[in-house]
C-alpha cells in the first residue's frame, strides 16, 4: 500500500522528523500553524485558546494506553459526535485503524530514548480514492490546561486528539469539521462503501419482514468488518441533543459496536416470551447518558438473566455510555442509520469477492452540447444525456452489482461558503449489446434503475441486473454544476467498466479506402410467436441472429418455448445502406442448430418507428415464402449518427 500513498501538501514525514532530530528543534507545522486560523474560519474563540504539546499536559504521554479501544473517546465542544462516533467504531477493527495510524509502534512515545521525539506524527486517510498521508505537529488546542476538542478518558493518551487534528488538517480547520456524517469520516478512515438507510421513510419500525431483513444484512456487514452508526434526525425547528424520554440525544451519532442473535435457553424463553433475541449494542460518543428502556442498564431484563447466562450469550454491563436495546426498539426510536461495508476484493478469501473498477470523474460545462457534461438529472430531458456515461457488461444471466457515486469533499470550501454537498445521484439504463459510443436520444433502451437523488457526499445502490449492457449516468440534481466526482463498482464477475468518450465512429485513413457509417439503425428484438415446434415435448429453444453487413449479434437462448420473450437490443453504423438488416430465428441443438425463418429490414430513416410485427419467412429476399412464427420488433434508423 505504501507505494501509492499521496502525500498531502508534499510533507514527507521521515524527512521532517530527522531534520527535527537533527536540529534538535519540536516540528511546528508551517502548513496548519498554531493559531486561531487553524480553529476557525468564522467564528472566534470564547476565550484565549493555548496550544500546549502533550508533555505540557501530563507527566507520561502516550499514543495508546493498554491499546485502542472505543471507550477511548470522549467529544469536546466542538459538535463533531459524528468524528468520535466514526472513531469508536474504527477502534473496533484493528486491521482497520492500522492503515489510519501507520506504523504506531514507531511514532509511540519512547521514554527510553527521548531523542526520538520531535512532535511530529502522521496519519492517513482515503481522500477520492487514494490513501494521502497528513503529518501533523502535536500542539493542541486547550483551555485551563485541558483538551477543548477530542480526548481519551485517560488524561495521557492522545491518538483521538492527533488524529481529529490530522483530520481537521484536511477540512481546513476545526470548524469545518463541526457538523457531519459518521458514514463520511468511515469511508475516509477505511475506503469503505457508505448506505444509508432512511428508517423512517422504510417503514423498518413497523414492517417486521422489512425489519428482520436489515437485521440480517447488518449483521452480515457487522461480521465481515463493515463499520455501522446511526442517529435521531432532528425534526424542522427543534434542537439537537435534546434527550428523547428513552433517554437518547437526538441528532447525535451513536456507534454500533455489536449486534447478535441469541437463541435462548428454556428459562430464558420463559421468561421472555420469545426462543430468540435480536440485540444491538451502541454507544454514546459522549462516554454517558445511555437508553432508558428495555435492556437498559438497570432494567427488568436484566434482572431475570444470571451473570453466568449474560456471560454466555455475551451480554454485560458496564456504565460507560455503551448499552444494548433489542433491534425492534432500534428500529422504533432512531431515524437512521450509516452502514459502511468493506467490499471485499480479496481472491484469497473465504468470504464472496467482489470485482471491483473505480472511475474518477467531472461534471464540466460547455456550451456546445455534445462536450457540455453537466446535464442534470433524468428530468431534465433536453440536457440529461450530456452527463458523463459509463459503460459496463454483465455477464453472467443474473448478478449482484453495487454502485457507489461519491463526490469530492466539499469540507475546503467552508471558509467560501461553499460546504454543503450538492444533490448527486444516478440511473442506470440497459442499452444495446453492441453500443460503444455515447448514447443521444432514448428510444428502445429501459430505465432499470435510479438512485436516491439527495445531497450527501455518497450515494449507493444494490440491485440485481439481468445478463447484457448497461450505461451507468452519473449526474447532479440541477444541470450546470461542476464538481468531481468518483464511481465505483461491484460485481460478481469482470464489468469492463469503462468511459464513453467518443459519439459516432472515427473518421480515419481506413475510412477514406473502406468507407464511413452513412446511417445509424437501432433494432430492438421484442418477441417471436408461433415458432413452430422442435422437440418431442412441443416446445423449442430459440435465439435471434440479427446480421448487418459483416457483423452480426446473437441473444441469449430462450428454452422450452415456441413464444420467447427477448428484449434484444443491437446497434448498427452502416457504410451500405442498401444492403438490408436481416433477423433470423434459430432454434439451438446440441448437434446443428436449426434456422426456423428470417425478416429482411430494409431499416430506412423513413421506415415506421413504432413497434411492427413480422411474418417470417425462408431464406432469400423478403418475398420468400411465409413460414410459421412472427417477430415483433421496433426500427430506428437515422442519417445523422449522433442522432441515436
Amino acid at each position: 500500500m505504501s507505494s501509492s500513498v499521496q502525500l498531502f501538501r508534499d510533507q514527507k514525514y521521515h524527512e521532517l522528523k530527522q531534520q527535527c532530530i537533527q536540529q534538535r528543534r519540536l516540528f511546528e507545522d508551517p502548513e496548519f500553524p498554531a493559531s486561531d486560523e487553524s480553529l476557525f474560519y468564522q467564528s472566534a474563540p470564547p476565550r484565549r485558546v493555548e496550544w500546549k504539546r502533550p508533555k505540557d499536559l501530563c507527566e507520561d504521554p502516550r499514543l495508546f494506553v493498554n491499546g485502542i479501544s472505543s471507550h477511548d473517546l470522549h467529544q469536546g465542544t466542538l459538535g463533531n459526535c459524528w468524528f468520535v462516533a466514526a472513531c469508536s467504531c474504527l477502534a473496533l477493527r484493528k486491521s482497520l485503524w492500522q492503515q489510519v495510524i501507520p506504523d504506531f509502534n514507531e511514532q509511540e512515545w519512547d521514554p527510553k530514548n527521548p531523542e526520538k521525539y520531535a512532535g511530529i506524527f502522521r496519519f492517513r486517510f482515503w481522500c477520492f480514492g487514494e490513501w494521502t498521508e497528513v503529518v501533523v505537529d502535536d500542539l493542541l488546542p486547550t483551555m485551563d490546561g485541558k483538551l477543548i476538542y477530542c480526548h481519551s478518558n485517560v488524561k495521557n493518551e492522545f491518538w483521538s486528539a492527533l488524529l481529529e487534528k490530522a483530520y481537521a488538517k484536511l477540512a481546513g480547520s476545526y470548524e469545518a469539521l463541526d457538523g457531519g456524517s459518521a458514514a463520511d469520516a468511515i469511508v475516509d478512515f477505511t475506503g469503505a462503501v457508505a448506505e444509508s438507510i432512511d428508517l423512517v421513510q422504510g417503514k423498518y419500525g413497523e414492517i417486521i419482514s422489512e425489519q428482520m431483513k436489515l437485521f440480517e444484512d447488518l449483521l452480515k456487514v457487522h461480521k465481515r468488518g463493515g463499520l455501522i452508526s446511526c442517529f435521531i434526525t432532528t425534526s424542522s425547528g427543534s434542537a439537537n441533543e435534546v434527550e428523547t424520554e428513552m433517554g437518547l440525544v437526538i441528532g447525535h451519532a451513536y456507534s454500533v459496536t455489536a449486534i447478535r442473535k441469541l437463541r435462548l435457553g428454556e428459562r430464558l424463553i420463559f421468561s421472555f416470551n420469545a426462543e430468540k433475541l435480536f440485540m444491538i449494542r451502541l454507544r454514546n460518543p459522549w462516554g454517558k447518558r445511555e437508553w432508558n428502556g428495555a435492556w437498559s442498564d438497570n432494567s427488568e431484563e436484566w434482572k431475570k438473566v444470571s451473570n453466568s447466562e449474560r456471560k454466555s450469550l455475551g451480554l454485560t454491563l458496564e456504565n460507560d455510555g455503551e448499552f444494548w436495546m433489542t433491534f425492534e426498539d432500534w428500529c422504533k426510536n432512531f431515524t437512521d442509520v450509516d452502514i459502511c461495508r468493506i467490499v471485499n476484493t480479496s481472491y484469497f478469501s473465504i468470504h464472496k469477492t467482489w470485482e471491483k473498477k473505480i472511475m474518477h470523474g467531472a461534471w464540466a460545462k460547455n456550451s456546445e452540447p455534445l462536450l457540455n457534461r453537466s446535464g442534470g438529472c433524468f428530468d431534465n430531458k433536453e440536457t440529461f444525456l450530456q452527463n458523463p456515461q459509463y459503460v459496463f457488461d454483465v455477464k453472467k444471466t443474473e448478478d449482484k452489482v453495487l454502485v457507489s457515486l461519491q463526490q469530492e469533499d466539499r469540507r475546503k470550501y467552508k471558509k467560501e461558503g461553499k460546504g454543503d454537498s450538492i444533490p448527486i445521484g444516478f440511473e442506470i439504463l440497459k442499452v444495446e449489446d453492441n453500443r460503444s459510443y455515447r448514447l443521444h436520444k432514448l428510444t428502445v433502451q429501459e430505465r432499470v434503475a435510479t438512485s436516491l437523488y439527495i445531497n450527501t457526499r455518497t450515494v449507493f445502490l444494490k440491485r440485481i441486473l439481468k445478463q447484457g449492457r448497461y450505461i451507468l449516468i452519473p449526474t447532479t440534481y440541477h444541470p450546470g454544476i461542476i464538481t468531481k466526482f468518483i464511481l465505483r463498482l461491484f460485481t460478481d464477475v469482470p464489468s469492463k467498466l469503462r468511459e464513453l468518450k467518443a459519439d459516432k465512429p472515427k473518421m480515419t485513413c481506413w475510412s477514406l479506402l473502406c468507407g464511413y457509417p452513412r446511417r445509424v439503425t437501432q433494432i430492438k428484438i421484442h418477441s417471436a410467436e408461433g415458432l413452430q415446434k422442435q422437440d418431442r415435448s412441443g416446445g423449442a429453444d430459440p435465439y435471434v441472429l440479427i446480421k448487418c453487413e459483416n457483423q452480426s449479434m446473437r441473444s441469449p437462448v430462450q428454452h422450452d418455448t415456441t413464444s420467447a420473450i427477448f428484449d434484444t437490443q443491437v446497434i448498427f453504423y452502416r457504410k451500405n445502406i442498401d444492403s438490408p438488416i436481416i433477423v433470423q430465428v434459430w432454434n439451438s441443438n446440441i448437434l446443428c442448430d436449426q434456422f426456423l425463418g428470417q425478416a429482411v429490414l430494409a431499416a430506412s430513416p423513413s421506415d415506421p418507428r413504432e413497434q411492427q410485427t413480422l411474418q417470417l419467412r425462408g431464406r432469400g429476399s423478403q418475398e420468400a415464402a411465409e413460414g410459421p412464427g412472427h417477430i415483433t420488433v421496433k426500427v430506428f434508423s437515422s442519417d445523422d449518427l449522433v442522432e441515436l
